[in-house]
């Protein structure tokens, strides 16, 4: 989930921002945890906010013996962006884009500081990841995930580290990125193996997505 769109209540974490940015944080210290002082259809959020400074010292990319090619969606359809964005993002509640209309969605997806790339495994879809670059000086890794089918074949690094090294091309100050706890347990690992180091928490109570 990145970021949300109905929030009822904003509080800050107890942690000291400092100290989280020296430390490397683990998944299950921000695994959801049901919280019977939480009102019914509520759902307590952890996001974890993690930058990236510098360009990471990598010697080479992984290599994949599959056929793989990464291809830009120049102004992509909504109908196929909702396909990537869905079927990526159920298994971990996204759904800020699915509350979107076309009209509102394809404002973003058609901004040219936005960008989409595919990665296609023999030819199949099998992930995305979305560069958000309208902020001066710095990149957002807004979205990036892989299809259910796709997950558990090490693509994950692969996709990460191509898409780290395209968001450095263009030159920022910064590169960042934030998960929560209902992404993928690994995600944590996965963004601070590639480089990004986290530098702010904070809770958030939200509407329960799937009601």
């Amino acid at each position: 989930m990145k970021g949300f769109a109905k929030v009822t209540q904003d509080m800050k974490d107890s942690q000291d921002n400092d100290r989280i940015a020296k430390t490397r944080i683990h998944p299950e210290r921000t695994a959801p945890a049901a919280d019977a002082q939480l009102p019914p259809g509520k759902l307590k959020v952890v996001i974890t906010y993690l930058e990236m400074s510098t360009p990471p010292r990598r010697t080479n990319r992984s290599q994949r013996a599959e056929k793989i090619a990464i291809i830009r969606a120049e102004r992509p359809t909504t109908s196929f962006y909702r396909y990537l964005y869905n079927t990526v993002g159920a298994p971990w509640l996204w759904y800020e884009r699915r509350v979107l209309d076309d009209s509102a969605l394809k404002q973003i997806i058609h901004d040219p500081q936005v960008e989409i790339y595919t990665l296609y495994v023999g030819g199949v879809p099998a992930g995305y990841v979305e560069l958000d670059l309208r902020h001066k000086h710095e990149v957002e890794l807004a979205y990036f995930g892989l299809m259910p089918e796709f997950i558990g074949r090490g693509l994950g690094k692969y996709l990460m580290d191509w898409s780290v090294d395209m968001a450095w091309s263009t030159n920022p100050n910064r590169v960042w990125v934030h998960t929560c706890n209902l992404d993928h347990p690994k995600a944590i690992s996965v963004y601070q193996q590639a480089g990004f180091v986290p530098y702010r928490q904070e809770t958030l109570i939200i509407d329960r997505p799937e009601l």
